[in-house]
């Protein structure tokens, strides 16, 4: 059956190490497109920092962004569809974290551009200290500044639905973390985590226990009346599974961990830095 929609990862897959795309990603996915293929992109990126992609590419289908918990287009900023995190959760998830002497970062405004917004970072967080400074630098001037908010407590500041909260720090103590949010907050959230065994530092995203990439590529498909054996998904880490477990075709990149790539049923491509996607785009669908 042909492809009709092509569900792609941002970080570690369509963007290599510098966070751009390459010449031979852009030439594939424009050749997929004029074959009629509609193009996704879906991430665990807040909105506002995965939306200058989607207007370079210039996409028509919504940007799918903070893990599925928020569908919306690039250009008009319209919502489609967004599953906050219920306030009683974000507040036990915020409590754990802390507990545990996480970072803990909130992303807030789907509404509009989205924000970010943290009371402090450790010190010996050198990850997350890159990232704030990337995210307000990505923006520039005054939308900088709105789009990274520093506040003196996050505790005082959350009083409504946030889009997702989201600790980060090193591998072992992530890890750790992670079964205690599962412990403590069971089935009221839903806990994804995107592992960079390189740089020994974990992202853990709390989200709407109902949101999930994968979810958010069958609500994108059914809009467009599409099956999900008409769907190919890339990706490259562990919050992407249920998009890869959806899709009739689920391709995993050479630089993702070992034990996804050993997923039966999962096709191989090359790594983000030698042109991953472009391979299987030529591949599952040229």
């Amino acid at each position: 059956m042909a492809i009709r929609l092509l569900a792609l990862d941002l970080d570690g897959t369509l963007l290599n190490h510098r966070g751009h795309i390459s010449e031979r990603n852009l030439a594939a996915i424009k050749s997929a497109r004029a074959k009629g293929v509609r193009v996704a992109l879906v991430t665990g990126r807040r909105f506002r920092d995965s939306r200058p992609v989607a207007l370079e590419l210039g996409l028509d289908v919504p940007l799918i962004s903070h893990n599925g918990a928020l569908t919306k287009h690039a250009e008009t900023l319209q919502t489609v569809a967004v599953l906050p995190l219920p306030l009683a959760a974000a507040r036990e998830a915020l409590r754990v974290g802390r507990d545990s002497g996480a970072d803990a970062l909130l992303s807030d405004d789907h509404e509009g551009l989205g924000m970010l917004v943290y009371d402090h970072l450790s010190g010996d967080n050198v990850a997350m200290h890159r990232y704030i400074a990337w995210a307000t630098r990505l923006h520039g001037g005054e939308e900088g500044r709105n789009a990274v908010r520093q506040v003196d407590s996050l505790e005082n500041y959350l009083d409504h639905e946030p889009i997702h909260l989201a600790f980060s720090g090193r591998c072992e103590a992530m890890d750790q973390l992670a079964e205690l949010l599962n412990a403590e907050l069971g089935s009221s959230v839903k806990i994804l985590s995107t592992k960079y065994f390189e740089q020994d530092f974990t992202l853990i995203d709390v989200v709407n226990p109902e949101a999930s990439k994968g979810a958010g590529v069958a609500a994108a498909a059914a809009e467009l009346s599409i099956g999900a054996e008409e769907i190919v998904a890339i990706g490259d880490n562990y919050n992407d599974l249920e998009m890869l477990l959806f899709a009739g075709t689920g391709v995993v990149m050479a630089n993702a961990p070992l034990s996804l790539r050993e997923i039966p049923g999962f096709h191989p491509t090359a790594s983000n830095t030698e042109d991953g996607v472009a391979l299987a785009i030529e591949k599952f669908i040229l």
